[in-house]
């Protein structure tokens, strides 16, 4: 018998019931609410939208006519020039990657068969990597500045012939700097190479702190080198997931983007995502979303939370052996610890109702706990102030972790993979098959002890048995 509407949707509250409490405020990365009024015309506007496909503008021109208006937004908060051009995208790595397609393609004549070249910083995000390893490209790593932004230096002694890309992040997620695009850009025109800077996450939050005469360093496209830049709306935009934007100087550059094929018994193809089918409603939404809040409304959020996040910096500062890392522009920051885990913090904390992001270390930075902090969380300031200090006293009394047994069976097992059992040491470290640990600070700590392969490794390994 079918189920009854009434049925289904309690089910998906069951569902639910062990998820973050993000409406509560208590959720500092991932998740970006402004606020139920908001939400409540995205889901309209999505619903609204949810069946039309967005491969086909022709029977959809209403489709077309949002994202070129959510696009042509983003643009003028970048101060993109007049023949500027962006697609729409489901987030931060797929426009990342459509860049870096770009950039390939348009270098290919040179390239012949050789693997472009992308230059990195240690702290850009991941999703560069994703992307090269998808195309077939190649990261060159470059060390970070004491100050956790992209040595200039570094970036030039790394181009090559084969380069095809430099990267600026503004800012990083990591640490939330933002690199010195002007000197990128210069170092990108001196070697007539492709720069994108990453403002997935800072894009809609710097320029509208820029509008609001905040000082803000310049990251976008009045700096002649920019080719292309990425913008993420499901973050400090504040849209429904899944929607992003990767706006390109020119439509000539955008064109290497896309992706067409006629070479089929079937309909002609062309894409300028890399889905075909997709569902309108992240459009329909952000439009909507970006129509509520407007300008006012933008600057409402980034006034109050940049006083929330000052007040966060002090008051973390003011915990003894907890220290903010670097001086942000904006509204994100990390913390390192003299006296206790990070790892065994992150579980107080979630003890406590809250979810906060560990780091592991990596060369120039220890593990450390990164803050995003989002328009729900700021009137919970105080109270979070109170519980991560008190959660710091815990995790002092608690003894060290020794994960060495874990790191030399683990070791041990990538000698003989075929012989490695996953699912045992997982359930030493409290999860399993399907099962999601209730503490992780002791997996957290093993794979910060860990090398960085290694780890690619176990991840890939546990998330393969996760959905069993």
């Amino acid at each position: 018998m079918d189920r009854s509407k009434e049925d289904v949707l309690a089910a998906l509250k069951r569902f639910k019931s062990h998820d973050a409490r993000w409406r509560e405020g208590r959720v500092w990365a991932g998740v970006y609410d402004a606020g139920s009024e908001v939400e409540a015309v995205a889901q309209s506007a999505y619903t609204e939208f949810l069946n039309e496909n967005a491969l086909y503008i022709n029977m959809f021109p209403s489709v077309l006519a949002l994202e070129t208006e959510v696009v042509n937004w983003v643009k003028q908060l970048l101060r993109a020039p007049a023949e500027a051009r962006g697609n729409f995208t489901s987030g931060g790595t797929e426009s990342i990657t459509l860049a870096m397609k770009a950039a390939r393609d348009r270098a290919a004549p040179k390239l012949g068969e050789a693997r472009g070249q992308v230059i990195v910083c240690r702290t850009t995000h991941p999703a560069f990597h994703k992307a090269a390893h998808l195309l077939g490209m190649k990261v060159v790593i470059t060390e970070m500045t004491t100050n956790f932004q992209a040595d200039i230096a570094a970036y030039e002694r790394a181009i090559t012939p084969h380069t095809v890309m430099l990267v600026g992040s503004a800012p990083c997620y990591s640490h939330g700097m933002i690199d010195p695009i002007e000197d990128l850009s210069s170092l990108a025109l001196q070697h007539s190479v492709w720069l994108h800077v990453d403002a997935c996450v800072g894009g809609i939050f710097l320029s509208t702190m820029r509008k609001m005469g905040m000082a803000v360093p310049t990251f976008d496209f009045t700096h002649e080198g920019v080719s292309s830049m990425s913008a993420d709306l499901h973050k400090y935009g504040y849209t429904a997931k899944n929607a992003s934007t990767v706006v390109f100087r020119s439509a000539a550059l955008r064109r290497h983007a896309l992706y067409a094929n006629a070479h089929t018994t079937g309909y002609a193809l062309v894409n300028s995502t890399i889905a075909s089918s997709r569902s309108s409603g992240p459009i329909a939404a952000a439009w909507a979303t970006i129509q509520t809040l407007d300008d006012d409304g933008y600057a409402r959020i980034v006034r109050d939370t940049m006083a929330a996040t000052t007040r966060l910096r002090e008051g973390v500062n003011a915990i003894d052996g907890l220290r903010v890392m670097a001086e942000p522009v904006m509204c994100m920051f990390t913390m390192q610890c003299s006296v206790a885990s990070v790892f065994v913090i992150e579980d107080e904390m979630l003890a406590r109702g809250w979810h906060v992001q560990t780091q592991f270390q990596a060369p120039g930075t220890p593990a450390n706990l990164h803050l995003s902090i989002n328009q729900s969380n700021v009137t919970h300031v105080e109270k979070f102030l109170a519980d991560l200090k008190s959660s710091v006293e815990a995790a002092r009394k608690e003894p060290p972790v020794n994960t060495q047994p874990l790191v030399a069976m683990v070791m041990q097992a990538l000698q003989n993979p075929q012989a490695m059992d996953l699912n045992a040491l997982m359930s030493q470290l409290g999860g399993g098959t399907g099962k999601m640990p209730e503490r992780w600070a002791m997996i957290n700590t093993l794979l910060d002890a860990l090398p960085d392969a290694v780890v690619d490794e176990l991840l890939l390994e546990y998330a393969n048995g996760l959905y069993a």
